[in-house]
């Protein structure tokens, strides 16, 4: 017997004789962590936090055993709940920048990797500072270096207002969502004298938030034209700038020219790239935004009345909490894949105009389990396009059918199952105040 084996063997035997030894049990788990076993250290990091659910070094290990496996999401909620604490351990902080640079985060990556050194030197890896591009140069000094006082900054940018014409028939299922955002926006506007009577105005913010194509942007764009409001569409570059104190000014120029065209729906994509966690910043820079963005919320200096704000993202667990006090995203609103029903209504409305023959949409629809929005405006694509080259033969447009539909469907795969993988974790072990319970309600679990 190997003797790598024999000393497993020997604590295996020890914690049958002392089954509740927390020290024993995690030498086991560390042992066999080192000797490449990382599933048997997973079960054994996992019974030895059932006797002591408040070691971080046992909850670090049970991440590094999840890592070890590429169970990066898994890693990833455990490392995220150590950084939360008031002495993290510098080891975690390493394995969240390993986590960031598999992700493809190398940014994160390396601001990770420095508050790792800075809060243990003799936790440098000269191998991972390689491979994220850190030379001996001051963490920082490259961002500082670029910035420049804010008098020699660009005029304020001035975001494109639309005005949609599509509405909320132009959306397919979504009915509880419709409903909601009637009560917090639409009712609002069209029966201002009976809100008026209970003290509440027209204005205020809804989250979205789930797998990515699912239709959080359409259902904004169809808020607006639902209204007739005019729409604001923010993304990451109408705000951020090298400049300092610009990107602030950015965001208030934004909010400023929505107040002028009231009633108008501002819009907001991947929200959280503009609002992210401050307790995972370095900079000073990231957190004033921040704190720019919540006091536009808030309707510091300028009343909001009139403002309809939404916004939407992938990944709610990296939005900072203080956007969900209410009053500022006071409804948080998780939008699933489509169900059957919508997923015919969404097929018949991607359909429409298109040459077609009598289309069992239900029956598709009924195969189609875990497609998004974008996943099924695909396989109508990928049908049409397997058409057009019927026609560019025949000549002759030719319609499509429910075999056409049936085809494009099975070389399309439902790109909502990722994002679930992810999201299980949050919602299992990082779910304070039920904020993800639709998520576990979803998954039936």
């Amino acid at each position: 017997m190997p003797p790598t084996d024999e000393t497993v063997r020997a604590l295996r035997e020890a914690l049958m004789v002392s089954p509740d030894n927390v020290p024993l049990r995690r030498h086991l788990a560390e042992t066999l962590l080192e000797r490449g076993r990382p599933e048997e250290a997973e079960k054994e990091f996992k019974q030895a936090l059932a006797l002591d659910a408040s070691s971080a070094d046992l909850k670090l290990g049970l991440a590094h055993a999840f890592f070890r496996q590429g169970k990066n999401s898994a890693a990833l909620v455990v490392v995220e709940e150590l950084a939360r604490l008031p002495d993290t351990p510098a080891r975690a902080y390493l394995l969240h920048a390993r986590l960031l640079l598999r992700a493809g985060e190398p940014e994160r990556a390396a601001r990770e990797y420095r508050r790792a050194v800075d809060a243990d030197p003799s936790a440098a890896d000269a191998v991972l500072a390689g491979e994220l591009g850190i030379s001996a140069r001051p963490p920082g000094e490259e961002e500082d270096r670029l910035r420049a006082p804010v008098e020699d900054a660009p005029d304020d940018p001035s975001v494109e207002l639309e005005k949609p014409d599509v509405s909320f028939k132009d959306v397919g299922g979504m009915e509880s969502l419709k409903d909601e955002i009637r009560m917090k926006i639409i009712h609002p506007l069209s029966h201002p004298e009976l809100y008026k009577a209970y003290g509440k105005t027209a204005g205020g913010g809804i989250l979205l938030y789930g797998p990515p194509g699912c239709g959080k942007t359409h259902l904004a764009r169809a808020t607006a034209g639902e209204i007739k409001a005019r729409f604001l569409a923010v993304g990451i570059s109408d705000v951020l700038d090298m400049w300092i104190g610009q990107s602030e000014r950015n965001l208030h120029e934004i909010f400023e020219q929505a107040r002028r065209n009231a009633p108008c729906v501002l819009f907001f994509d991947e929200v959280d790239a503009l609002g992210a966690s401050r307790s995972d910043m370095r900079k000073s820079a990231g957190r004033q935004l921040i704190n720019q963005f919540l006091s536009e919320l808030d309707g510091v200096k300028s009343a909001n009345e009139g403002v309809l704000i939404l916004g939407a993202t992938n990944a709610p667990w990296h939005l900072d909490a203080a956007f969900r006090r209410p009053g500022r995203f006071d409804r948080i609103l998780f939008v699933p894949p489509p169900d059957s029903d919508a997923r015919a209504s969404i097929l018949r409305i991607l359909s429409r105009g298109k040459p077609a023959a009598d289309l069992d949409f239900e029956g598709l629809a009924r195969k189609l389990k875990d497609f998004s929005g974008a996943d099924l405006k695909a396989v109508i694509d990928v049908a049409v396009e397997a058409k057009l080259r019927e026609a560019m033969k025949a000549g002759v447009p030719r319609p499509l059918t429910n075999s056409d539909l049936s085809a494009a469907a099975s070389g399309v795969k439902p790109s909502t199952r990722e994002w679930f993988s992810t999201a299980r974790n949050y919602a299992l072990y990082s779910n304070q105040g039920g904020l993800y319970d639709d998520i576990l309600k979803y998954l039936k679990l």
